[in-house]
């Protein structure tokens, strides 16, 4: 099949229904040696204060030989335009989409219409699609259920499954295999330790090494915002493609998603938050109203290039976490 580079949840059910493999380029791009394909991009003329995951996806798009791929230019990061416009030079087709800011199910209709049009694929092989994935986001469900009910899955293993959901690895069968596999694996698993339950908000980190810290010091991070909006926590209770990616929080205001925090913090007994936050990203702004809405310890942190966290980094997390387990008793 050929492949679709996207940089970040689009309907997927569109691209695979008209035959093509999509590929999160952020997800290749952390597979791979990232922090030479930022410096490659940094070869090439991109600025050092410039957002890593843009360098990233830049440089391995083209070591991918993507030759097409899907920009979100409303919903998603500010500095696609002009991503997808070197890109474009490259001789890359770009196929736009934008999600609008208000929600609006005329314009979120008209915009998969136009996607549709653009892939040659029709309404009723995207809701056939849809219904296929809808099966195995549900057993991703179960998967994070399983993180924070039963105690049973690590917060890497629930950042991998859920943030695989944005496009299936390319093969949705291959994948789905890989998830029933895990679940038989962890059926007899016993409940894992832990002092401190975090939840993590925002962009997926860069940094590699986050969740086997928090748990090496006793916390577990048994909720990952974003990436579970990926699995599209809320499909499968018979609505359309347009109201399923309405109800996708992560491209709309900050306040969508806050109210949804604020219930998976109750719901998963949460004592603390991390927000991750990318630098020379607009979303760092948004640490100000987290911080005014969410009635629980924050922990912010920044993140630049790809690779292991740092020491002061390190510090701040385990003074965090300290924190919390004096703040409990535990």
């Amino acid at each position: 099949m050929p492949k679709i580079g996207i940089t970040t949840t689009v309907p997927l059910e569109i691209i695979l229904a008209a035959g093509y493999a999509p590929v999160d380029l952020n997800n290749l791009f952390m597979s791979r040696d990232s922090l030479h394909l930022v410096h490659q991009a940094e070869i090439q003329g991109f600025p050092r204060n410039l957002c890593a995951w843009i360098k990233g996806i830049y440089s391995v798009a083209l070591q991918e030989g993507i030759s097409q791929m899907v920009a979100v230019t409303q919903g998603d990061c500010s500095n696609t335009q002009a991503l997808i416009e070197m890109l474009s030079l490259e001789g890359v087709r770009v196929i736009p989409f934008a999600y609008p800011y208000d929600r609006d199910e005329e314009l979120l209709r008209l915009q998969m219409e136009r996607f549709l049009k653009s892939l040659g694929c029709s309404w009723e092989s995207a809701l056939a699609m849809k219904e296929r994935l809808d099966a195995i986001r549900l057993k991703v469900h179960r998967i994070d259920r399983m993180t924070w009910d039963e105690g049973v899955v690590s917060g890497f293993e629930n950042h991998y499954y859920q943030v695989s959901c944005s496009d299936m690895q390319g093969d949705p069968e291959s994948f789905e295999a890989q998830v029933d596999q895990f679940l038989d694996e962890i059926c007899t698993r016993e409940r894992m330790p832990e002092k401190i339950r975090l939840g993590f908000i925002g962009v997926p980190p860069i940094f590699t090494d986050l969740y086997s810290l928090v748990e090496s010091l006793e916390g577990r991070i048994v909720f990952n915002e974003v990436q579970r909006q990926f699995s599209m926590p809320a499909c499968g209770q018979g609505e359309d493609l347009v109201e399923q990616y309405r109800r996708y929080t992560y491209p709309y205001d900050v306040f969508a998603r806050i109210a949804d925090i604020r219930e998976q913090l109750a719901v998963r007994r949460i004592d603390g938050l991390i927000h991750y936050v990318q630098s020379f990203c607009f979303h760092r702004l948004e640490d100000l109203i987290v911080r005014k809405s969410i009635n629980l310890p924050v922990l912010t942190l920044e993140g630049d290039n790809p690779g292991r966290i740092d020491a002061r980094t390190r510090i701040r997390i385990e003074s965090f976490l300290q924190v919390l387990k004096e703040r409990k008793g535990a």
